[in-house]
């Protein structure tokens, strides 16, 4: 009882803040409120963002089932953070006012490569949205006992309300708060779960030898790195993240907040890896999808349960509000702006984000129905970015000499490279699809560049129409 009341509050602080954010004057404080946060407030939202259910109750899965290859292979997640962090972020003044990819995008390739961006942008989103709305049904099942579909509805309801209430000052609010409570709860439950099966002596001798193998007859070298790949390109500067770069008040701060977003990752994957080792020792039966939540039921005490809860439905609540407060702003900015005759205004605009927020929910549903675990769902999504945008994306943000024509070829090769591999070929040596599209992005789009007219690349001057 007491548990349920902890968790009772908190849904009712994070609506609360929600509310408080309600009233936005314009598009642009939905999208990036008013752009002047410090590093400190970036570090937490951009972690509270990356850390969802598919880094924590999917990853803890994944190594329940297949052993720690997974969290290794996250580390090139890590990686790109530090990467944009040193090279990205310190270059984001030159595009002042810009609250989109497409706000990027545009100046370089034109308003169709504009438009493309931003259905791919919504699309992306909706895939990693899926992953936290499947985590949020086996969630509420474990700690509530409440069907999985119903916990997925409830659990969403409540991101919809305050993302579409508060836009991106409501996000970056919880942000903090449920940052905080991830990063203390997950240790937590790894310290009382090593204690439950007997010390870390008992713990580390009850790890099963294949488990321990990264490169073996599973999985071969090939394979790993081509997992270490995905996930090291599969969310690099996807929308969200993206917006944490234009939301601080100076390059440095940015810079800043993603080096130690970075930091604090490597130890947070292998922690909520390791958990589901934890899962595995105390019950081998268990089913994969609920080794982290099952954990937290079994050795967390009475009350000090009830917050670690809270903190595990922060981390799919936090991931959760940025992309889908990412994939309404692509609507609007990127895919309903260039589109239209007639200007929208603010209002106008501010009213298709909330509608948006709605269509963006019902795509994710259908990922989180159709893919039973979150972390695949992930992998799954990321075939919609860096195989088609990443390439020309990174192009602009570095400043180099690029064509309109070399955007449209590399998105065209990518995307058929992708679904021929994976979905013709079956993924021949394990290696997956996504990672033959980005490079067939990649080749086509630097080839397409050399050979073509080399007109300089501009950054983008508003985030207007």
């Amino acid at each position: 009882m007491l548990d349920h009341l902890i968790i009772l509050v908190y849904l009712s602080i994070v609506l609360y803040m929600g509310y408080a954010s309600r009233k936005l004057g314009s598009f642009r404080e939905f999208a990036v409120s008013h752009g002047n946060y410090g590093w400190l407030a970036i570090f937490c939202t951009l972690s509270a963002s990356f850390i969802g259910g598919g880094f924590s109750t999917g990853n803890a899965a994944k190594v329940f089932s297949s052993g720690l290859a997974y969290p290794l292979a996250l580390m090139g997640f890590s990686l790109q953070i530090m990467l944009v962090a040193c090279f990205v972020a310190p270059r984001m003044h030159r595009f002042p006012g810009a609250i989109s990819v497409g706000d990027l995008m545009e100046p370089a390739y034109g308003r169709r490569a504009r438009v493309i961006t931003g259905i791919f942008s919504m699309l992306i989103c909706a895939g990693i949205l899926g992953a936290q709305i499947g985590a949020m049904g086996a969630i509420f099942k474990v700690f509530l006992g409440i069907p999985p579909l119903l916990g997925i509805l409830v659990g969403a309801g409540i991101v919809f309300f305050y993302s579409t209430l508060g836009g991106m000052a409501a996000v970056v609010r919880t942000d903090i708060l449920q940052f905080w409570l991830i990063i203390l709860g997950i240790p937590l439950v790894f310290i009382f779960g090593v204690a439950e099966v007997g010390g870390w002596a008992a713990f580390v001798a009850g790890i099963p030898a294949s488990h321990l193998e990264i490169i073996g007859e599973q999985r071969s070298l090939l394979s790993f790195l081509s997992l270490f790949l995905v996930f090291m390109f599969g969310e690099t500067l996807v929308p969200p993240y993206l917006q944490r770069l234009l939301l601080g008040r100076s390059a440095s701060d940015t810079a800043k907040g993603n080096f130690w977003s970075a930091v604090v990752s490597v130890p947070f994957f292998l922690i909520a890896g390791a958990i589901g080792l934890v899962a595995l020792q105390l019950d081998p039966g268990l089913q994969a999808n609920l080794a982290l939540p099952e954990v937290v039921r079994r050795v967390m005490p009475v009350g000090l349960a009830g917050l670690i809860i809270a903190g595990v439905l922060s981390i799919v609540m936090s991931s959760a509000d940025s992309f889908l407060n990412a994939s309404s702003v692509a609507l609007v900015q990127d895919v309903t702006r260039p589109l239209r005759r007639t200007p929208l205004d603010e209002r106008q605009a501010l009213n298709i984000a909330r509608l948006g927020n709605l269509l963006t929910g019902v795509l994710a549903l259908l990922f989180a129905l159709l893919i039973p675990n979150v972390l695949d769902i992930l992998v799954a999504a990321y075939d919609y970015w860096a195989p088609s945008i990443l390439v020309p994306l990174v192009a602009v943000l570095m400043g180099w000499r690029t064509t309109p024509a070399a955007f449209y070829a590399a998105v065209a090769a990518g995307v058929a490279g992708t679904l021929v591999w994976q979905y013709v070929l079956q993924s021949p040596g394990q290696i997956q699809g996504f990672v033959v599209g980005t490079v067939l992005n990649l080749v086509v789009f630097t080839l397409a560049t050399r050979f073509g007219a080399l007109p300089a690349t501009q950054p983008a001057r508003s985030g207007g129409e």
